[in-house]
């Protein structure tokens, strides 16, 4: 057996199938900058995808439907992820005190506005949890004036 690994690949209509959209949606990613596999692809060749781009996939759907992000918003908070990380790349370059406070300053920038996404989130969320919990009540006590248990 040979001693180098060759990273699996995969095909669009297989990421799609294993990650649960649609082919559509993982061109449109593409269009958007949030999914990276056609860049270097010659025109009319196979979109070819790697475990790093299904996982990062994986993660966009994840955010996209736990927080209810629009595309834009998505867009955004990928973006602060991909700038956070390069960061971390001039941090492990062993800069200066004075880049290092360069550094955390532009990362604390970039997790302040992830935080304002996802509280923004939760606001909403919360604000339509509300407005359920008193449409339960009050449905729970007409059932309650037309001598029905509260909770049947």
């Amino acid at each position: 057996m040979s001693g180098t690994t060759q990273e699996t690949s995969f095909r669009i209509g297989e990421v799609a199938e294993r990650v649960g959209v649609t082919t559509r949606t993982i061109r449109y990613y593409e269009e958007l900058g949030l999914l990276g596999a056609g860049s270097g692809r010659a025109k009319g060749a196979h979109r070819v995808y790697g475990e790093p781009d299904v996982a990062r996939l994986e993660e966009l759907i994840r955010l996209r439907d736990l927080l209810g992000l629009s595309l834009e918003e998505l867009v955004e908070l990928a973006e602060a992820e991909e700038a956070r990380a390069a960061l971390r790349d001039r941090w492990a370059d062993d800069p200066d005190d004075a880049e290092r406070r360069r550094i955390v300053a532009e990362a604390i920038t970039h997790v302040e506005r992830q935080l304002e996404l996802v509280r923004s989130r939760r606001q909403t969320l919360d604000q339509f949890a509300g407005e359920l919990e008193s449409k339960l009540r009050s449905l729970r006590k007409r059932c309650r004036e037309l001598g029905g248990a509260p909770d049947a």
